[in-house]
């Protein structure tokens, strides 16, 4: 049993409870995330630096609305966050978008998921993007995509795409039990070679590239909405080399949910990363003993099932899932966007996000309400991310038929380090590598990951809590397995090491 998992985590100084404060003007023009039933689903943000400021930055998708990009322009940390309209080409039926450096020449690009052709935007180091799909030979098909995930693999040049798709529009049988089938997209010489198909396909969410058990092998782990697929589907991990899903015979344990998000950390503190599932009804926390998985007891405190706060008493909906350390004591905590799909009358209506802080003992307890984010509207994506640059994460939002939200932290915190490895391309970003910390008792592990969440993902730096500690030591475990040399850090700091 992993409920002993408490007793590896260390308390740090306590911290107060978290707070954060709404910034309705962030944004210089409203955006939703709009649309029909093909857009119950998706709505994802990805925060990226567009054009090398050091300041995060947002493009959100809308639906039948035009995805939107958002530039920062807080004037320094701890100032109200607030952000300008950047360029971006009119794209409508945007589900979700993902920061990758495809081409490895150190400017981040867009993965941009669509219902209909899903897109490759190239980005020119100034916060604009132009479609390259055709230059980079990426067919980006006519599926309805909603998940998605990336990795290199050996010498490649490109990395490894993996897009998971949702309901086949065109099945006359559909919408149930017409999940259409997933798709790996290898390079081939300059460009990428035809989708290979990942089948079945079970309606996914939401996909991880990760390599769960640090054995230098990464397998992708695609959540699925069960709700479309009826009988016989699952979640499922794929190994990809050679590309084959993983069985019951291999100790990969079945588990049907209705899966919309995944976040990926360890929270136990023995360098494995644990797995939250979001789903309707039950979250579905797994904790990684490196060969299998074990469903976290409930008295763990992360199923959060039902709203903390009103009178509707029906299951709640989980979407997209993010580990963060709010407070900077050192330990995760766990942001849970919740809303309904739309009027689904089995479910509740009004659906307040989570924010699990992680106690001392390795529990989590909701302040949701305490911290000002108990927002109910039918949130989807979001992401936790340090717009203001002092040390603490935001919070971004967005959701279905409102307008998306943005709160600054304002909550009493301890001290924090972030860490951004680069390397030469292909790679530059360092997808695949590890950060190890250790300050004080506290030991702390991070991947380097492109996938995720739901809908939208995060590049840029790993940000760290070190409670009261002054320095940390850190080291980068690189994809190709070197390990880097210990280094002793001052915290409140940044550090870019170079592979």
């Amino acid at each position: 049993m992993r409920l002993a998992f408490a007793l590896a985590i260390l308390p740090l100084a306590a911290q107060a409870d978290p707070s954060f404060t709404v910034r309705p003007d962030a944004f210089p023009v409203e955006h939703v995330y709009s649309g029909g039933w093909e857009h119950f689903v998706g709505g994802g943000v990805a925060v990226l630096d567009c054009n090398g400021d050091t300041r995060p930055d947002i493009a959100a998708a809308g639906g039948e609305t035009p995805a939107r990009l958002f530039v920062n322009a807080t004037e320094g940390p701890g100032g109200a966050i607030r952000f300008t309209e950047g360029q971006m080409s009119d794209l409508t039926g945007v589900t979700g978008l993902y920061p990758l450096d495809i081409d490895g020449n150190g400017i981040l690009d867009l993965v941009v998921l669509r219902v209909g052709a899903n897109l490759l935007l190239k980005g020119d180091g100034d916060c604009g993007f132009r479609d390259a799909s055709a230059e980079w030979g990426f067919d980006g098909g006519t599926a309805w995509s909603t998940a998605f995930s990336a990795t290199w693999e050996g010498e490649a040049q490109l990395p490894t795409l993996a897009i998971g798709n949702y309901v086949d529009r065109t099945d006359s049988d559909g919408p149930f039990g017409a999940c259409d089938d997933n798709a790996l997209y290898r390079p081939k010489g300059t460009g990428y070679g035809a989708p290979r198909p990942i089948a079945p396909g079970w309606c996914a969410l939401s996909m991880l590239i990760s390599d769960w058990q640090r054995s230098g092998t990464p397998e992708l782990r695609i959540s699925n909405d069960r709700h479309y697929y009826l009988t016989g589907g699952y979640e499922e991990m794929w190994r990809l080399s050679p590309l084959e899903p993983r069985t019951e015979a291999d100790g990969w344990k079945k588990v049907s949910l209705w899966g919309m998000g995944i976040a990926s950390a360890d929270i136990t503190g023995d360098g494995l990363p644990e797995v939250m599932l979001t789903s309707m009804g039950d979250q579905l926390l797994q904790f990684n003993d490196g060969k299998t998985w074990e469903n976290a007891p409930y008295e763990v405190g992360t199923a959060a099932q039902r709203p903390y706060q009103g009178d509707d008493g029906r299951p709640s909906t989980g979407w997209h899932a993010e580990f963060g350390d709010v407070d900077n004591d050192g330990r995760l905590d766990l942001f849970i966007a919740k809303g309904n799909v739309d009027q689904m009358p089995s479910n509740a209506m009004h659906d307040p996000n989570n924010l699990l802080m992680q106690t001392a003992d390795g529990r989590f307890t909701e302040a949701g309400a305490a911290a000002g984010i108990a927002d109910d509207a039918r949130s989807r994506g979001a992401a936790l991310a340090d717009f203001d640059g002092d040390g603490r994460l935001d919070l971004v939002v967005s959701a279905r038929r409102a307008p998306l939200r943005l709160w600054q932290n304002t909550s009493p915190a301890g001290n924090w380090l972030k860490v951004q490895p680069a390397m030469d391309g292909p790679n530059t970003q360092a997808v695949g590598a590890w950060i190890e910390l250790r300050a004080g008792p506290v030991r702390q592990a991070r991947e380097i990951t492109v996938g995720g969440g739901h809908a939208g993902g995060q590049a840029g730096s790993i940000h760290f809590g070190l409670g009261d500690a002054t320095s940390a030591q850190i080291r980068v475990i690189w994809p190709d397995g070197r390990k880097g040399a210990w280094k002793t850090v001052p915290a409140n700091t940044f550090h870019a090491p170079q592979g």
